[in-house]
């Protein structure tokens, strides 16, 4: 039979044939890939003739697209519905991939390959492109004798099965962790229709966790008890108690490989290496940045704390505030000076939120349209597809999105390419943002929080860094951008979800049509900056959690019983340490860091957010039209052609000064948060 991972889709787009793909067909057709492109890579490394752009670069790029082909519909299945079959099949591939990519980055043939194509006539693109690889190559060994070579194989290989297993088991704890309520009325405050849905067979309540750590049903529960014990089952999570679901040996494992691997380079420690890939360059840096916010959240926190206290101590139902109190009093405060969820969300329905929202900022800025493909299925049927049309009329690619949470589907939200956009492939970019908002009932909207609208103009963000993608090679396409920097243009697009015109837009009564009443729009203005202590304190601890694990030698990795130790040292010797703002991650369920992906790389989120606070003091000044807030075409198209389309074609500091016109001001990140 056919396998349809290896063969080209013939669907709009290229878009993967899901119905057609089945989970036997996944190792298969990643083998046979990664078994082409190695004998591609050998007929590169031993041609006689001198290389040239065309002999090496781009046929480096070549070698990826069936390997893309592969693996691509592959991880999306595993993190998208996962399920103990494609765990499986993830867990066996992993190390297999891992072999294959670093058979690439220590193949000395390789490296001199590219080191002697000649540039002298390049494009910009191209020489960014070698000049990069060049210095991969280098931060992953290739300089090492073979001996420490083959240790470095095998630790990547090793680290592989392990972060996979962490990443399985970090989201069967949010199963594992889940609350069990018995009484009704100790889920006071919850809707009959959210407690409905909570109900177990045996009568019990069943309370799902979200992957990070304060849980947005502590804002609805009046019960301190519950709420307390929601936090608590949160936090506990992989910390032993559910053997299925405990962490714990593998984060020491996990710190103790990257911390060897990182002396075998010859760094100092891991967050080094991982910084020197970066725009940060030295980890130094980071620790840097993060401490100096990390000195104003915490000063803020204490403020802010005043204000709940006075509420707690008014509240015959609670006894004194506690960690699991803080976004429940918060959230009456804010609808004090600000507005809060409940006054919001009958007029946050996601379908406006994402038609009237995030697609009419985007033609408002980018000049692009999007029409529904009902005819493009997905992997599964709530999946939507929209085909994204520039203004000539041009077709320039496929946005989909699968919005709902399920069984086996990672927790969080991500954007992934379907297929990646390039002009050496001839390809259109095919877009995916994923979330995990409760699915509502048939016939009835989906209303959102206003963290969740964030959430769906921030991986909109990522998904226009794909779609308006504009490079030659699909290796410098849409998103392949330092980590620290990938988060610039989601970020930078959730101050759209602010903006008045964009607002009165998707913000009206699912039942009414009615807008938002402009008292609550001036207060959700000024609700930018509020709470920004308690936010800003379990980012940045989360931020320098990571930093710790991975600023440490092997030897000083603590045993497996001694991780929640090491997590309130680090933090307290660091500064950022408060007794009722744990982590937005504790260690023992931090995905980005032990699953792989951000591992010490979790500060690229308030790293690029320098960046995005002084593009959008751009948009308030230069980029402004008439007092249009920067939405405009203009200063669109200024973003699209300097910023979003590059990609990884030049170096991205040279992006943010293409747009902004100078280096970045660290303050603007304090100024932004109100800090």
């Amino acid at each position: 039979m056919t396998n349809p991972l290896i063969t080209p889709s013939t669907l709009p787009y290229g878009v993967p044939d899901w119905g057609a793909i089945a989970p036997d067909h996944i190792l298969p057709a990643a083998r046979e890939a990664m078994a082409e492109q190695r004998r591609a890579w050998e007929r590169i490394a031993t041609n006689p003739e001198p290389a040239t752009v065309e002999n090496t670069v781009v046929a480096y790029d070549e070698s990826n697209d069936g390997v893309n082909r592969a693996l691509i519909p592959a991880f999306t299945l595993f993190s998208s519905i996962g399920g103990p079959e494609l765990e499986a099949i993830q867990a066996e591939l992993g190390p297999e991939l891992a072999a294959h990519t670093s058979a690439f980055w220590l193949d000395r043939r390789m490296f001199e390959r590219f080191n002697a194509v000649d540039l002298t006539d390049a494009d910009e693109e191209t020489i960014y492109f070698v000049t990069d690889t060049l210095k991969k190559f280098r931060l992953e060994g290739i300089d090492l004798p073979e001996s420490e070579q083959e240790k470095i194989k095998e630790i990547d290989s090793q680290l592989s099965k392990l972060e996979i297993l962490f990443s399985q088991r970090a989201t069967k704890a949010m199963s594992d962790n889940s609350l069990r309520v018995e009484k009704r009325e100790d889920l006071a405050g919850l809707s009959d229709e959210q407690i409905d849905s909570f109900r177990q067979e045996d009568g019990s309540y069943l309370l799902p966790l979200l992957n990070f750590t304060n849980q947005p049903l502590q804002v609805e529960l009046t019960n301190p008890q519950t709420r307390r014990a929601l936090l608590d089952a949160s936090t506990s999570r992989g910390l032993g108690a559910h053997e299925s679901s405990d962490t714990r040996q593998l984060v020491v494992d996990i710190a103790r490989l990257r911390a060897e691997r990182a002396a075998l380079l010859g760094q100092p420690h891991h967050a080094h290496v991982v910084a020197q890939r970066g725009m940060a360059s030295d980890s130094q840096n980071i620790i840097d940045l993060l401490t100096s916010v990390a000195t104003q959240a915490i000063q803020a926190v204490d403020r802010e704390r005043t204000g709940l206290l006075a509420l707690a101590e008014g509240d015959e139902a609670g006894a004194g505030l506690q960690a699991g109190d803080w976004t429940y009093y918060q959230e009456q405060i804010r609808g004090q000076v600000a507005v809060d969820d409940a006054a919001l969300k009958p007029y946050l329905a996601l379908s406006n939120v994402v038609e009237k929202g995030i697609f009419f900022a985007a033609e408002k800025l980018f000049g692009i349209s999007f029409v529904p493909r009902t005819d493009i299925p997905g992997y599964i049927e709530s999946v939507q597809t929209w085909e994204v049309f520039d203004e000539s009329g041009e077709p320039i690619g496929l946005f989909q999105s699968d919005f709902y949470a399920r069984p086996g589907k990672s927790g969080g939200a991500w954007m992934n390419p379907i297929v990646n956009q390039s002009r050496r492939a001839g390809t259109k970019p095919v877009i995916m943002n994923n979330s995990n908002f409760p699915e509502p009932l048939a016939g009835q909207e989906l209303l959102l929080t206003w963290d969740q609208v964030e959430t769906v103009f921030h991986e909109f963000g990522h998904a226009l860094h794909g779609l308006l993608s504009d490079t030659y090679y699909v290796s410098t396409s849409g998103t392949s951008v330092p980590r620290d920097f990938v988060e610039l243009p989601s970020q930078l697009n959730e101050m759209w979800a602010y903006h008045p015109a964009v607002l009165a837009n998707y913000a009206v009564h699912v039942e009414t049509g009615d807008p938002l009443p402009a008292d609550l729009a001036a207060k959700l203005s000024a609700s930018k900056t509020f709470g920004q202590g308690f936010a800003t304190t379990e980012f940045v601890a989360s931020a320098l959690l990571d930093q710790a694990w991975h600023r440490i030698s092997a030897v000083d990795v603590p045993s497996s019983h001694d991780i929640e130790e090491f997590e309130k040292k680090a933090l307290t010797d660091l500064g950022v340490f408060h007794e009722l703002v744990p982590p937005r991650y504790r260690t023992a369920y931090f995905k980005h860091t032990f699953g792989g992906g951000y591992d010490a790389g979790y500060y690229a989120y308030m790293w690029a957010e320098v960046l995005v606070a002084d593009i959008e003091q751009w948009f308030a000044s230069d980029g402004s039209k008439d007092g249009d807030g920067g939405l405009n075409r203009e200063a669109g198209n200024t973003l699209r052609h300097e910023l979003l389309s590059r990609g990884s074609s030049r170096n991205p500091m040279e992006s943010f000064v293409a747009v902004r016109g100078r280096e970045p001001r660290a303050e603007a990140l304090l100024e932004r948060r109100g800090l």
